[in-house]
């Protein structure tokens, strides 16, 4: 089976079981999201046409919400708390430094595909800013030295 085969089944499969749902849009999309990575931009028709909805009502929904992406995401997703403790003790600084070093902005992935940036609005690491997370793991006190340490581990365990 092809991967696009295999994607077009995920598609069908989690269309299929949540198109009856109450509001049945926004768990179909973070079903996509969670077993995919994304929304392909491929699946719109096929959700749209489940849910009686115009192919732009789901494309303003996907594009609405800065959780939810219609591009691959990198093999590493580095999300940057923007909450206003991060704020206060340099994540904007932070912000520049990564955007900077990994040549990417935020909703971007990197060209060879490890990295993906995002921002986020809490990690709930208040105590400890400003946080990042990365993939599952949550840094503290991220300063642009621990940061670049950070990614040349993960760079160096691809």
């Amino acid at each position: 089976m092809t991967e696009l085969n295999a994607q077009q089944q995920v598609i069908d499969q989690t269309i299929a079981t949540l198109k009856d749902k109450p509001g049945a849009l926004l768990p179909i999309l973070h079903g996509l999201q969670d077993a995919l990575g994304y929304i392909p931009p491929h699946s719109v028709a096929d959700i749209a046409k489940a849910l009686n909805l115009s192919r732009a009502e789901v494309h303003g929904v996907i594009s609405f919400y800065h959780y939810f992406r219609d591009t691959p995401p990198g093999k590493h997703t580095i999300h940057i708390c923007r909450a206003e403790s991060c704020q206060a003790m340099g994540s904007t600084q932070l912000e520049s430094h990564v955007k900077s070093t990994l040549g990417i902005d935020y909703h971007e992935t990197t060209a060879d595909g490890q990295f993906s940036l995002e921002p986020v609005y809490c990690l709930g690491n208040c105590a400890c800013s400003p946080a990042i997370q990365i993939d599952k793991e949550i840094y503290g006190r991220v300063s642009n030295e621990s940061f670049d340490a950070i990614i040349n581990e993960l760079g160096a365990s691809a």
